[in-house]
């Protein structure tokens, strides 16, 4: 299994699969392992998939600093791989939390950006979004399991857990308020659960990075082409897209019909997104 020493002595893993030029996958959370996209079997047949564990999930080993959980130091490891597989310009897609380090990476380092791919992702958290994710929220009142899943999320929100377990058993309860009420989840949790959970990144990410994160600047530097990717009915992301290419010097978009936060773990909608990426990074 690929992985390497970082200048702090932790060890950052990737697995890789396919064939052709690399194409580094980042999964959200924060607080996820690579495990969270599946197995992108589509992408793999056209590009060779370095997909990540960031620190603290799966092989990669957690930061001394259980605070050491900023944008900017998860983009710090991109670079580290970056430099250690001897790529000039790094092609990179980030998905939701993975799509903010994207854009910290790009705006860090624009002359290191081949294609940047953006996936279900936002510069910042607005009204629009909050509302968007509250109204989906909504929809879920008087079904039999709705109390209790909003007694996980706002358990969630105030921060009342301590362990990988405990967030974890919260994300069980609550998730299902955030999928279109009777929505099958069982290929989102395929995925997701064995990619585990962080708390440390969670927390950390919620009080000291979530509310006052705005990443516009950052893309404005950006010069590389970018693929802005989303569901037409995700609550966080397609509120945000007019704002990414707003920002972007060089963006494109790519909408998916009827798909929500996971098109990749939804066989509906899968095979359009696959090829979305692919054209992209063929272009």
């Amino acid at each position: 299994m690929p992985s390497l020493t970082t200048a702090d002595g932790r060890t950052l893993h990737w697995s890789e699969r396919g064939s052709g030029e690399p194409l580094l996958c980042h999964p959200g959370g924060p607080g996820s392992s690579a495990r969270y996209f599946g197995d992108l079997a589509e992408l793999a047949e056209k590009r060779s998939l370095l997909l990540l564990d960031p620190r603290g999930t799966g092989a990669s080993d957690r930061p001394a600093d259980p605070s050491a959980y900023d944008l900017a130091d998860y983009a710090a490891d991109v670079e580290t791989v970056r430099e250690y597989i001897g790529c000039e310009r790094l092609d990179l897609l980030g998905h939701s939390h993975g799509g903010f380090v994207a854009m910290a990476w790009a705006g860090a380092h624009p002359d290191r950006v081949g294609r940047l791919i953006l996936a279900s992702t936002a510069p910042r958290f607005t009204d629009a979004i909050r509302a968007a994710r509250m109204k989906r929220v909504a929809e879920h009142r008087g079904q039999p399991y709705f109390e209790d899943a909003m007694a996980a999320l706002q358990a969630h929100q105030a921060g009342e857990y301590e362990t990988d377990e405990e967030l974890a058993d919260l994300y069980r309860r609550e998730s299902v308020l955030f999928a279109q009420p009777g929505a099958d989840l069982s290929e989102h949790y395929g995925a997701l659960v064995p990619a585990g959970t962080n708390a440390d990144a969670l927390r950390h990410f919620n009080d000291h990075v979530a509310g006052g994160m705005d990443l516009r600047a950052d893309l404005a530097g950006v010069d590389a082409p970018t693929l802005v990717i989303t569901g037409d009915i995700d609550a966080m992301a397609a509120p945000a897209a007019d704002e990414l290419l707003e920002a972007l010097p060089n963006g494109t978009l790519a909408i998916i019909e009827g798909a929500d936060h996971f098109p990749f773990l939804e066989a509906e909608h899968r095979p359009q997104w696959s090829r979305a990426v692919l054209d992209f990074l063929a272009a």
